[in-house]
């Protein structure tokens, strides 16, 4: 202890040796490094990106070009009708005649259109709809239908030739499922990336985490399908056809993730969600199918993986796998596009461990196996 220049009062010395205390700005920036102020940032816009996707898809669901087929005694008549229902404000429905009504359930059927209006000269009309296709989308054609033919001067029966099951509340069942199986694809490659690396070590590692995920899918893809139909009767169709279309969807979206991952590193996990959970959910059909939806979500739903599955599932479980190529197609190319850029992205990290060291095959070569230890970029 010294005395100040004034001899007043005593000025104390920290003990020699020992730093300064930090101050609270330097805890921050120890507490949160500049890598975690980044995530916390894209976690923040993922946020953001969730809630107005959602409430983008979902807050005012309006008809728009309602795939409609049209019958009438007559030739004339028909075309006559599909003119008028064409011509409605807002473009509501998509009418094209059909020469009786046997040939407009066959399109209800093979889900070429979401229903049929059947003109009758004595009346009243019947307007066929399919709420297996969307409880939603059959009430709101049965209000413009309604609202049309009270214009006329007519009015409509509405008959349901395709319901939904009685376990399959306003035909969600299909959207949940579909949800359920995504979910455990990117949670799968996501686990696979944070307990060994999210970027493979060589092509062997990618091999089998693609082939782990192969088998995840298909054991997850049967519980699914069983879970849906014979345990909760929630689901009609065949388990088989669900079984498969849920392993497929499944390892589709865990490929895709690994992908991601292999791309941008763990932030891959994140871009997955986005496409998947942000993007693809509200656009699935689910809740409001298409035509219900706003454009950029009806244009983006059937190239995302949820939305073809739900439209893939609904048409096994209902339409007898009617109209399930075309999604099932899509689901296939983000299966392949995701193993390729997955292989891809292991044999690039491989050639570029080589080139940084002369050891690096050797040392790669070395790396433990899965399970045998934690191992550095597995």
């Amino acid at each position: 202890m010294t005395r100040t220049t004034d001899g007043d009062r005593p000025t104390p010395h920290a003990p020699a040796g020992k730093p300064p205390r930090p101050g609270f700005l330097d805890e921050v920036r120890d507490a949160v490094s500049l890598r975690a102020a980044l995530l916390i940032i894209g976690v923040l816009a993922l946020q953001l990106g969730f809630i107005t996707s959602y409430i983008g898809a979902f807050h005012q669901p309006k008809p728009t070009d309602i795939p409609l087929a049209v019958t009438a005694p007559t030739a004339a008549a028909a075309e006559r009708a599909v003119r008028e229902l064409a011509a409605l404000p807002g473009d509501p429905l998509d009418p094209s005649a059909a020469p009786d009504e046997a040939t407009a359930r066959a399109r209800i059927a093979r889900r070429d259109v979401d229903g049929a209006l059947i003109l009758s000269p004595a009346g009243p009309d019947r307007l066929l709809v399919a709420s297996a296709s969307g409880a939603s989308l059959a009430d709101a054609l049965t209000a413009v239908v309604a609202r049309a033919e009270k214009a006329r001067g007519r009015t409509v029966d509405v008959v349901d030739v395709v319901p939904d099951a009685p376990g399959d509340a306003r035909g969600l069942t299909s959207f949940y499922l579909v949800v359920g199986w995504c979910v455990g694809g990117y949670l799968c490659a996501a686990v696979l990336a944070i307990s060994a690396g999210a970027r493979p070590a060589n092509p062997a590692r990618g091999l089998i985490r693609l082939a782990v995920l192969l088998l995840y899918a298909i054991v997850t893809g049967l519980l699914g399908a069983v879970i849906a139909g014979p345990v909760l009767d929630a689901l009609p169709g065949s388990v088989p056809a669900l079984w498969g279309l849920g392993t497929l969807l499944v390892f589709a979206v865990g490929a895709l993730t690994l992908a991601l991952q292999g791309l941008a590193g763990i932030i891959g996990i994140g871009l997955a969600i986005l496409l998947v959970v942000v993007l693809g959910n509200p656009s699935a059909g689910g809740a409001y199918p298409y035509p219900l939806l706003p454009p950029f979500w009806r244009a983006i739903g059937p190239a995302l993986p949820p939305g073809a599955g739900t439209y893939a599932a609904r048409s096994i479980a209902y339409f007898r796998g009617n109209g399930a190529l075309g999604p099932m197609l899509v689901i296939s190319a983000w299966a392949v596009g995701g193993a390729a850029v997955t292989m891809v992205c292991a044999v690039l990290r491989r050639r570029a461990t080589e080139r940084e060291s002369p050891h690096g095959a050797a040392a790669t070569a070395a790396t433990p196996a899965p399970g045998s230890g934690p191992g550095p970029g597995a």
